[in-house]
């Protein structure tokens, strides 16, 4: 196997795996991990003020939702765009490297419209320029934030570390918006709220760029095809995915599995709480409160406990794709609040658990010098397609609101009875399998 063919097993040396304690634990002494962690929950942090000071500044000027819209696109379909071109370029220049200058483009764009909304000169061409920068920086910050951790972390922790950093983006999503929304509502007569909003983002992509900055042990394999034009390694990348039976079967499920489920759910839960259930708002916040916080606990589980053996997996797998069909398509029929809470938890928690498990799977199956481009790809199939599934939808709703959560819920189980007849799952099986005794081997 050359170098540029390593394996993320290779990325730290063994002993560092031998570590005693929790893998969680584990993972927290390494000084390099830490700086991560502390710099993306400082970043997301800040995201989230971004995230509400936006649209708000966005109605502030003109009260119009086309126009909220438009900002929207101009920031996500660059992101989806460009979200390839932006695996490649973590391959070539090593994730590090690009989440630092991502950083600090961002830290410009966002101190630039706190300065602007600050001095009171904002106009409409100048969000419309930040989303439109925002997003197309997004779509190389993201697969070289899905990359870093397999080159900080040794394979026996990379599942705790996955669950640490994903974690931390389900619990920053509590907090953040309550916290943007006070500020902003603590100057509601102005736009000073939603400038300071914007000035606690840019100070978050600062810290994130120092704590990045700060970290020496990232080591980075460059691609054998250094020397090939962006689309040609693209190419490579995806040649890979789909001449690998088993990594293809896992990319595809989940391609469509978030698919299926994303869009309804975003679409469906709102008019679900707003048509049918007594509480309204409330009971919309809840029950996403209840989904992410299943996503959390599922994080943490699967970082706190050694996975389970290959076969175990791929049953759980597919008994938790046929359940996520049975929960989405009795979601139409439920009018109980509480019991549609107890589903969206269930549902989070399974979503949580496995995603942290097919994610590392997939980081320690990929070669190093080409998990920009595979994470590229798995991010494209969740985050590029959701306005797709939104879109879909959103026009579904239109004929049947029972008819979407049916639906979406019966093609689920179509796909876990397909996934179930894939002679590539026992391969995936058997893979899990070697890689499971490797990591006792090495922990040992």
């Amino acid at each position: 196997m050359s170098s540029g063919e390593a394996s993320v097993r290779d990325a730290l040396p063994a002993e560092e795996g031998k570590t005693q304690g929790s893998p969680m634990r584990r993972v927290f002494t390494l000084h390099d991990f830490r700086l991560l962690f502390a710099g993306t929950a400082t970043s997301l942090l800040g995201d989230q003020f971004a995230l509400i000071a936006t649209p708000w500044l966005v109605l502030q000027l003109t009260g119009d939702p086309l126009a909220l819209g438009i900002v929207l696109a101009l920031e996500g379909i660059p992101r989806a765009a460009f979200m390839l071109v932006g695996g490649a370029v973590t391959d070539r220049f090593a994730p590090r490297r690009v989440m630092l200058l991502s950083d600090v483009i961002r830290l410009v764009l966002t101190a630039a419209m706190a300065g602007v909304v600050l001095t009171g000169v904002v106009q409409m061409w100048m969000l419309y320029a930040f989303a439109l920068g925002f997003g197309l920086v997004a779509g190389f910050a993201i697969p070289a934030e899905n990359s870093i951790v397999p080159m900080l972390v040794a394979e026996t922790d990379l599942q705790a570390g996955n669950s640490l950093i994903m974690g931390v983006t389900q619990l920053v999503g509590f907090i953040g918006p309550s916290l943007a929304g006070v500020i902003i509502a603590a100057f509601s007569k102005s736009l000073v709220g939603i400038g300071l909003a914007f000035l606690i983002d840019a100070t978050s992509f600062a810290t994130s760029a120092v704590c990045l900055w700060s970290i020496r042990r990232a080591r980075h394999v460059a691609p054998d095809q250094a020397g090939d034009n962006i689309w040609r390694s693209i190419a490579a990348g995806i040649r890979y995915l789909w001449e690998d039976e088993a990594l293809r079967l896992i990319f595809l499920v989940l391609t469509a599995v978030n698919f299926l489920l994303i869009g309804p759910l975003l679409v469906g839960i709102p008019v679900l709480a707003h048509d049918r259930l007594p509480e309204g708002a409330v009971a919309f916040g809840l029950l996403m409160a209840a989904f992410s916080g299943g996503n959390l606990i599922g994080y943490l589980l699967a970082g706190s406990f050694r996975r389970p053996s290959g076969r175990v997996v791929a049953s759980i797998v597919v008994a938790l794709m046929a359940a996520f069909g049975v929960v989405i398509a009795l979601m139409g029929f439920i009018s109980a609040t509480w019991l549609d809470l107890g589903l969206m938890l269930l549902l989070g928690l399974g979503n949580g658990y496995i995603a942290i498990i097919l994610f590392t799977w997939i980081q320690t199956e990929t070669p190093r010098d080409m998990l920009g481009r595979m994470m590229s790809m798995v991010t494209f199939s969740s985050v590029g397609l959701v306005s797709v599934s939104q879109a879909i939808s959103g026009a579904v709703i239109k004929w049947s609101l029972d008819g979407l959560f049916l639906t979406s819920g019966s093609l689920v189980i179509l796909v876990a009875l397909w996934t179930a007849a894939q002679p590539a799952l026992r391969t995936f099986s058997e893979r899990l399998a070697a890689a499971s005794l490797t990591n006792m081997e090495e922990t040992v």
